[in-house]
């Protein structure tokens, strides 16, 4: 299951990291991605972002742009972004956008499932400055699922390879993530998530409620 809000989120300010822009953002998701793709957390499949105008707020245009070759290796992605411009907002442009795919995780028995969007990934393309921001919203990466029962063998297949992913994206980026605000459904610490504490029988907070 799939919980509305995060259950843990990870976010860098990368001023410093790379001027500011479309190509630039684009070669951050690529190395990112790169990264957890290696963990088999990501696999890119496609981009997806909104078309604004500078002062008047958002066209209401979402586009979805197939990715046809690896972020890596995809010299005419920056073209082909702006080329999907909607053509009654010529002035429109975007300040982010979600990078989205699926990902690997392991059930009790260690058997590799697919999910999509088990990670969401998304690059700021704004003036301003590069950032990044990464959320998890399955119940995979902590000791209990949504209902409170401990699943061991489920957090010992996952969770130490967001860990892992966290790690390598700090060594590459030259900074540790900001962990994101808590929810209902979880809090992160710099390298994974807090565990809450169990119940006098052992179980874990029933997020149920919320997911129905």
């Amino acid at each position: 299951m799939r919980a509305p809000r995060e259950r843990g989120s990870w976010f860098w300010d990368l001023y410093d990291f790379d001027a500011p822009g479309l190509k630039p953002a684009l070669s951050l998701a690529a190395r990112m991605s790169d990264v957890l793709t290696r963990y088999q957390l990501l696999t890119p499949v496609r981009l997806e972002y909104v078309w604004s105008v500078m002062g008047a707020g958002t066209t209401g245009v979402t586009t979805t742009l197939e990715l046809t070759k690896p972020l890596l290796t995809d010299p005419d992605l920056a073209d082909r972004v702006r080329g999907s411009r909607p053509a009654a907002h010529p002035a429109a442009d975007i300040s982010d956008f979600n990078v989205l795919g699926a990902g690997t995780w392991m059930d009790e028995e260690g058997q590799p499932r697919t999910e999509y969007r088990l990670v969401d990934l998304s690059i700021s393309t704004a003036p301003t400055g590069l950032w990044a921001d990464l959320s998890v919203h399955h119940d995979i990466w902590g000791r209990y699922d949504f209902a409170g029962r401990p699943h061991p063998e489920i957090y010992r297949n996952n969770a130490p390879r967001l860990t892992a992913a966290l790690k390598d994206l700090t060594a590459l980026l030259g900074t540790a993530p900001e962990p994101g605000e808590p929810t209902y459904f979880g809090t992160a610490t710099v390298d994974g998530l807090a565990e809450p504490d169990a119940d006098d029988n052992g179980l874990g907070p029933d997020l149920t409620d919320w997911l129905r």
